[in-house]
């Protein structure tokens, strides 16, 4: 009998269900559970591997979510839309949507030890959602690596004895301004003439790293040869940090998760002792409040939140999943989204104490006159700002760029990581490295097309059909798998069992109702104002624009396929029972260990014992009302 009791973990004290006047009904004798007749639950396999410690996750997760996105996109985008207003929505959204979606993956990903694929064994006819998540995954990250051989690229040009993109080449014309703030000599005919004004950061980003083409009428091009050699060392690094998986990966995470925080603190000491920092800094933060009432800044809260805390990517379940049962999962889940938004709050700070410090050297008010947003932020304005530092340039260019390297190889480790947890829970006696060596391997020759000149032609057509755009439609379809077809009330009597405490009615709600109507109208509002791609105002070539909408058509075709899969390998019967029968968890849902299994389903069972002694109603909103919060 005492090996149908649940083991509870060290430091945390027994449940009412285990104590006191409940715990007659949890050691009564039951029938073997269904999962355990079968011989699915009785596989000669290896354990699965865990975490060195609680920590190693939490940095992992750290190193995961604080990214590229908090650093380079953030500041902008609150610039764009608001300002300190742009906080508000953001906030608000960070609520709503961002923590509720990571306690969730971090629940089913630790409660069932399963990858991104797997984890979906709790409604097998979904399991499309996690083989979408996982293809837009795979193109995600093979052009993230670009950006970080970029990031490589301009670490190693900042050991000159001058910034490389500091000052015009004579090649480039007339047109080209020095970077320093050094006063351009130019000639009154090319006053008078047509010439557009660049500045030497932008020239040396296009001509110089990318040999960048306007048009894709000549083909794309050959990759550049430094870039390439940056490319490899990228996914070099990456493949030493996961060549043992968790094991290795976790040690790696501590370097990940704090390296670029010392660097941003070093960068926010001068950041704010610079001359007009302070209006830079006020600029930022003042709010706009009239903003407020613009849809866009609404969807730009939404999108900044969704994608900067990698939600609905699978990584999240993917970490999880090397947890221990009953690790304190809750307090991990507001640790990193809490320590995301500081992050991105504090990466405002120092960029706009920077912009307020190269106002003041402009002698203009206008702050937002003196930086260009975009793509090409990370490589043109930041380069342009730390060019014109007085002192040690080549320091802080450094530490910027090894900031960003660190921040995206801690992104693309959990990315890759994903990927491998999937072939590796299919293909168990797959050594590791093996499997990360090749994939690897071809994220290396897939992001050669990357950084070739028409590379970013690309990144943008790819980034929407392959990433934005699939991501969203298919976290919508994970949050009604999960709040609606397993259920709230299931998941949240799966937190009691594994966690021990009750889930609170502001996670009820929001995996219920809030977060995915928030998620639905935000695809609404993108199907209603989309426009076609473009690409420097231009937009993409017919053939390229039927390519992307087969990317995404391919993709999002596996939420149908694996549908039609799953009712197609239910018992003969009517459409309805099949139906039905692919939307209820596997025999074998649960879990890992198998006497744990056991004893969740007699928790589940006991459960319904209960329930069945009170009295039966059937309409259709007691039915919701229990379904959320019975």
């Amino acid at each position: 009998m005492e090996d149908l009791k649940r083991e509870i973990p060290v430091g945390e004290e027994p449940s009412k269900l285990e104590t006191g006047g409940s715990v007659e009904p949890l050691i009564k004798i039951l029938p073997l559970p269904m999962a355990l007749e079968s011989s699915e639950m009785l596989p000669d396999q290896k354990p699965r591997d865990n975490w060195g410690n609680s920590l190693e996750f939490l940095m992992s997760c750290i190193a995961l979510s604080v990214g590229l996105g908090n650093v380079w996109r953030f500041p902008f985008t609150a610039l764009e839309n608001g300002g300190g207003a742009f906080l508000v929505p953001y906030l608000i959204v960070l609520f709503l949507v961002g923590k509720p979606i990571y306690y969730m993956e971090m629940l089913l990903g630790q409660f069932s030890s399963r990858g991104i694929v797997q984890v979906f064994d709790f409604a097998p006819m979904m399991r499309g959602v996690g083989y979408a998540q996982l293809l837009a995954l795979g193109v995600l990250a093979t052009y993230y690596a670009s950006v970080m051989a970029l990031t490589l690229r301009y670490f190693f040009d900042s050991f000159a004895s001058e910034l490389p993109w500091s000052y015009c080449r004579e090649e480039w014309g007339p047109g080209c301004v020095n970077a320093t703030g050094e006063a351009a000599v130019i000639a009154p005919s090319v006053l008078t003439a047509n010439f557009t004004i660049s500045s030497s950061t932008q020239l040396y980003l296009e001509r110089i790293v990318q040999r960048k083409t306007d048009t894709l009428e000549d083909g794309i091009g050959y990759p550049s040869g430094t870039l390439a050699l940056m490319l490899g060392l990228s996914w070099l690094t990456v493949t030493l940090v996961i060549i043992r998986g968790v094991k290795s990966s976790g040690k790696a995470a501590y370097v990940l998760a704090l390296f670029p925080y010392v660097v941003m603190f070093i960068l926010l000491v001068r950041a704010l002792t610079l001359p007009g920092a302070y209006d830079g800094v006020m600029y930022f933060l003042t709010p706009q409040w009239h903003k407020l009432m613009e849809p866009m800044v609404w969807y730009n809260a939404v999108t900044q939140v969704f994608f900067s805390l990698a939600v609905c990517f699978g990584v999240i379940i993917m970490y999880s999943s090397y947890n221990r049962f009953g690790h304190n999962i809750y307090r991990d889940a507001n640790i990193v989204t809490t320590l995301d938004t500081f992050t991105s709050l504090l990466s405002g700070v120092i960029i706009f104490g920077i912009l307020g410090n190269l106002a003041h050297e402009s002698n203009t008010k206008d702050i937002a006159s003196v930086v260009k947003a975009g793509p090409g932020l990370a490589f043109i304005s930041y380069p342009d700002a730390i060019s014109k530092l007085t002192v040690f340039p080549q320091f802080f260019s450094l530490l910027f760029f090894a900031m960003l390297f660190m921040l995206g190889v801690g992104s693309n480790v959990g990315m890759v990581s994903c990927i491998m947890t999937v072939i590796k829970d299919q293909f168990v006696n797959l050594k590791i490295w093996i499997i990360v060596v090749g994939l690897s391997t071809i994220g290396f020759l897939v992001g050669l097309i990357y950084i070739t000149p028409g590379g970013e032609h690309f990144i943008t057509l790819l980034d929407y059909h392959g990433v934005t755009f699939v991501s969203l439609v298919s976290a919508i379809f994970e949050l009604i798998a999960v709040g609606w077809i397993y259920g709230t009330k299931r998941l949240c009597q799966d937190a009691e069992y594994m966690l021990n405490i009750k889930t609170s009615v502001y996670y009820r709600i929001c995996w219920s109702i809030v977060t995915p109507l928030t998620m639905i109208i935000i695809l609404a509002y993108t199907l209603l104002t989309m426009k076609p791609l473009t690409y420097n105002d231009r937009e993409f070539p017919l053939g390229f624009r039927l390519i992307g909408w087969a990317l995404t058509t391919f993709i999002l075709g596996q939420l149908v396929y694996w549908a039609l899969y799953a009712n197609c390998k239910q018992p003969k019967g009517s459409l309805r029972s099949r139906i039905s029968n692919s939307l209820k968890p596997h025999s074998d849902w649960g879990p890992l260990d198998s006497k744990t299994l056991m004893d969740y389903q007699m928790f589940l069972r006991n459960r319904e014992e209960v329930e069945a002694t009170g009295v039966p109603r059937r309409s259709f909103c007691y039915k919701i009302y229990d379904r959320i919060f019975g």
